[in-house]
């Protein structure tokens, strides 16, 4: 199979539909300018020792129903030498155009991807562009919700507007199966007073909040399971799942006249995924800003109450009790959220993973003249005290990326144009690193590995960087879309398996 120059066998008039794209867009040249660094010398695809370090295997991943939420147990590869192993590309986009590409998931073939009004699903192991998919699935209207979590069955739910007319509601809830494409179900629902509603999984259940309040849909039938409705000062905000389901919601109050985050105040609801019961509410403090849900289970919750950024985490007990608070110290310790203005996906916290009674946080990155480097440390969420800390050394960056089987995995960057990049596994009983599997990186590639613009996982033995909005280039050129690497002895079985297809 071919990673060379694509083919250009689709023009611009293929990728759907004009889709009005109102994110925040935050400024990226100081952090692309420091990606660049790193991949100076990544021009091959070469790299590593053939033969892996023993090391300490992650736990078994405990059993699971059909219907629960995906947690997968990543198995180290049999090599560390690591290979590209899917591309998407195109050439025939125009310096004016943008598409929305919301949410990205894996299984272990399919690479699926939102674009405007499609889902789309390409065979791993392969070099493709728009046209080139496996399945494709249309709706009414762009897609305006979705959830990256998947189930055991690799299904997933997505929210989109009842048809193309830039005015129309975001009303829609859809169960699809990512395996073949197809639509499972569909219900429609009445948005509140917002037109950002939000959309989950937990077990056996798809939760949307509109605004007004909280819809529940049983996921193999799409029959409601129960409704929840809002008090007149109260909004349901957003709608986290995974091992639990949490209700964010946030009360304004109208007898201020104050800025509007001076006037909102925050609660989160643990409830009952097939009864829609409050278990128990928890009441955020006055003066925040924003919140977000890391984990569901155990909770954690990400508060913003200062100018930018987050300033600490909450970890809350199985009763909604404060169990720790860690505190973020002016900016030492960073933990990021993806905020999307049109996507309200508020358990989207890509480097705050937890896992293992732990919440792991890297440093901000330091400067030693022209070694930069940080560290990450994982603080217990019971006490809130650290525990384990992995240093990155001289001229190179650490940066979390998700749990996994009681493991931190992580990129290793470097910035002396020598050394690759690599995925590793971080112990955090024993302190321990194992490399899975070293990578370099074209330059085309590098703005992919920005978390803020793009959704990065590890599925399958395989690192996806997919990029979650499509933004023509000046002049003409490829432009890079989803990118997955993966060890060259799993690269080779894939393409073995393709050719007898």
């Amino acid at each position: 199979m071919s990673f060379g120059p694509p083919p250009s066998v689709y023009t611009q008039s293929t990728v759907t539909a004009d889709y009005r794209v109102r994110r925040r867009r935050k400024t990226l040249l100081g952090v692309v300018a420091a990606v660049l660094v790193v991949v100076l010398a990544g021009v091959g695809w070469l790299l590593g020792d053939p033969d892996p370090p023993k090391s300490d295997k992650p736990p078994a991943a405990a059993a699971q129903n059909r219907l629960d939420v995906r947690e997968a147990v990543e198995k180290q590869p049999t090599s560390t030498t690591g290979a590209m192993t899917f591309r998407f590309s195109e050439d025939e986009m125009s310096p004016a155009e943008r598409h929305a590409m919301p949410g990205m998931w894996a299984t272990d073939k399919i690479l699926a991807k939102g674009i405007n009004q499609t889902l789309v699903g390409f065979r791993i192991g392969t070099n493709v562009s728009v046209g080139d998919e496996v399945w494709k699935l249309r709706f009414s209207g762009p897609v305006c919700g979705y959830t990256l979590h998947t189930t055991v069955e690799n299904r997933t739910a997505v929210l989109f507007r009842s048809s193309g007319d830039e005015n129309a509601l975001c009303d829609r809830v859809a169960f699809v199966d990512l395996d073949d494409g197809r639509k499972l179900w569909e219900q429609a629902f009445t948005p509140g007073r917002w037109d950002t509603p939000s959309v989950t999984l937990t077990h056996a259940t798809v939760a949307v909040t509109w605004g007004g309040g909280s819809d529940a849909y049983d996921m193999d039938r799409g029959r409601r399971l129960w409704r929840t409705e809002a008090t007149d000062n109260c909004d349901d905000f957003g709608a986290a799942g995974g091992r639990g389901l949490l209700v964010l919601v946030s009360c304004f109050d109208k007898n201020k006249s104050a800025t509007s985050w001076e006037s909102t105040t925050y609660k989160v609801r643990k409830v009952a995924p097939r009864t829609g019961r409050t278990l128990w509410t928890y009441s955020v403090a006055a003066g925040v800003r924003e919140v977000m849900v890391p984990s569901t289970d155990p909770v954690v919750l990400a508060i913003a109450a200062g100018d930018t950024g987050f300033t600490e985490l909450l970890s809350l007990d199985d009763q909604g009790k404060n169990r720790a608070t860690i505190r973020l110290e002016s900016g030492l310790y960073v933990g990021e959220c993806n905020e999307e203005l049109d996507f309200r996906v508020i358990d989207d916290c890509p480097t705050i993973p937890v896992g293992g009674g732990q919440v792991f946080l890297r440093s901000k990155d330091q400067s030693d003249a022209q070694n930069p480097y940080n560290w990450i440390v994982g603080f217990d969420l019971a006490t809130g005290r650290t525990v384990k800390k992995f240093d990155s050394g001289p001229g190179q960056l650490l940066r979390p990326v998700q749990t996994s089987g009681g493991q931190l995995l992580a990129l290793r960057e470097s910035s002396d144009g020598i050394s690759p990049m690599a995925l590793v596994s971080l112990n955090p009983k024993s302190g321990k690193e194992t490399p899975y599997f070293y990578f370099s990186l074209p330059l085309e590639a590098v703005t992919l590995t920005v978390t803020d613009s793009n959704n990065i996982l590890v599925d399958h033995g395989r690192l996806f960087f997919g990029a979650k909005e499509a933004v023509g280039p000046e002049r003409k050129t490829w432009t890079w879309l989803a990118l997955g690497i993966g060890s060259a002895a799993q690269k080779a079985s894939s393409t073995a398996q393709l050719q007898k297809q």
